[in-house]
Formats: structure tokens, sequence, C-alpha cells
């Protein structure tokens, strides 16, 4: 065996190990994630069956619940969007690994999730301010669902417009596309990483922000439209035919918004 080859060899072991670690570590954080969010679906169905006492309304003199409110909406992020991210961070690994040749490909790679998990942090701290700010004005229950119809009407219409939009659409482009974005994003180092991370986090949110405040509507804390609207978003970034559908359900978002706006 000539030592090129002993070294072809060694990268795609490496490969092949690195690969295994990524996989295993993005499983084990969604798992724990979709775990916590059914915990938390579950206490939500037994306060609204009168089993536990009624969970406070978030308000600014409630830090404590407020932190609550904010930590769940960050871990539900990451168990929602960070399958759809993984074929992304595992290009990503395999990329730094054959330019490395050798040594781990782990630390960066964590960074890169870390980045992108940064920018739905962010979002996950505007949508409790949202939440609070719908609880506040009296539009929603404290049981995380818009009581308003006319709210409700015009986030369907919202979220159905959006799918139909540019910019929906150039966000899209790159979340489908991890070739794509890679050769137009491209930064070496952790920090790069950390960098490459968070901006294609940023095409995540500019693609999915809409869609995920229906859970407004469907109610934050119902498991099914939780799981629904997950994978409609795994399915609309990753399958051939994402983008067709993703139209569809505009137009079916949009006539449910005018359906909900004229009983209202």
């Amino acid at each position: 065996m000539s030592r090129q080859t002993a070294l072809d060899h060694g990268i795609e072991a490496a490969l092949r190990r690195d690969r295994g670690v990524v996989i295993a570590s993005l499983v084990i954080l969604a798992a724990l994630s979709w775990f916590y969010i059914w915990l938390e679906a579950a206490a939500m169905d037994r306060m609204m069956m009168g089993l536990e006492p009624m969970a406070m309304q978030p308000t600014a003199a409630n830090a404590t619940t407020l932190v609550l409110t904010f930590l769940m909406w960050t871990i539900m992020m990451v168990g929602m969007m960070l399958p759809s991210a993984a074929p992304m961070t595992l290009l990503y690994a395999a990329i730094v690994r054959t330019n490395r040749i050798r040594g781990t490909v782990l630390p960066g790679v964590w960074l890169f999730t870390g980045g992108y998990l940064l920018v739905w942090t962010a979002f996950s701290l505007g949508a409790t301010a949202l939440q609070v700010l719908f609880e506040e004005v009296r539009v929603a229950s404290s049981m995380m669902v818009v009581t308003s119809k006319w709210l409700s009407g015009v986030i369907l219409l919202a979220a159905g417009s959006y799918q139909w939009s540019p910019l929906k659409d150039k966000c899209l482009a790159q979340c489908r596309s991890p070739i794509q974005f890679i050769t137009g994003h491209w930064r070496a180092g952790r920090l790069g990483a950390l960098r490459m991370g968070a901006a294609y986090g940023l095409y995540c949110v500019g693609c999915c922000w809409a869609i995920m405040l229906l859970l407004f509507v469907s109610g934050v804390m119902n498991m099914l439209w939780v799981a629904l609207i997950a994978g409609f978003v795994l399915f609309e970034k990753l399958m051939p035919h994402g983008r067709l559908v993703g139209r569809i359900a505009g137009l079916i978002l949009v006539g449910a918004g005018l359906y909900v706006l004229i009983e209202a």
C-alpha cells in the first residue's frame, strides 16, 4: 500500500468517525429538546384539565417566569430547527476534515452549530417578548394561544403571504443548497465557523420566522402542531418539491386567514 493510499484510507476513516460523532451529538441534542417539549406540553394539558394550578402570566415583574418562557422557546427552536440543519452541518464537517487532513473537526463543527443556534436563541428572545406583549394587551391567554380572531387571521395571512415573497425565496435557496451556501460564505478557522453558523442561522430565520408565528395561533405548547410545523420546515428545506409544497401551503394559509377574518 502506497503512502498516499494509506493517507486516503486514514482520512476516510477519520471522516466516518467524525461523522458518527456529529450525527450522534445532533440526535441527542434534538431528542433531549423534544423530550423537554413533550414534558412542557403534558404539563400544559394537565393545567387545562384543572389537574394543576394555572401558570402565572409572564410579566415584567416576574423575572423567573420570563426566563422560563425564554428557555422554553429556545429549547423548542433547537428541537424544531436542528434536524433540518443536519445536512449543512455534516457537509461543513466533511469539508473541514478534507482541508485539514489531520486533527479533529469537532470543535469547528460545534462552533458552527453554536452560531446557528445562537441566531435562533435571539429569535426566541423576540418570540418571548411578543408572547408577553400579546398577554399584556389581552389578545392571548396564559395558555399561550391567541384568543383574538382578528390577530389569528392577520398571523395566518402574514405567514401565507410570506411563503410567496422574494425574501423567502432567497433565504430558502440558501437553506436548500448547502454547497451554494458553503461556496458563498466560507470562513476559515474557529471564528469563521461561528460566523458561518450564524450566517446560516440568519437565512433559516429569514426562511421560517413567519411559519413559527403560527405557534401563537395553534398554541405554543400544542405538541401536534409543533411537530407538524417542524415536519413542514424539514420537508420544505430538504425535499425536492419542498418549494412547491411551501407555496401551496402559503395559499392555504391565506385562505384560512381570510376565513377567520370574515368570521371574526
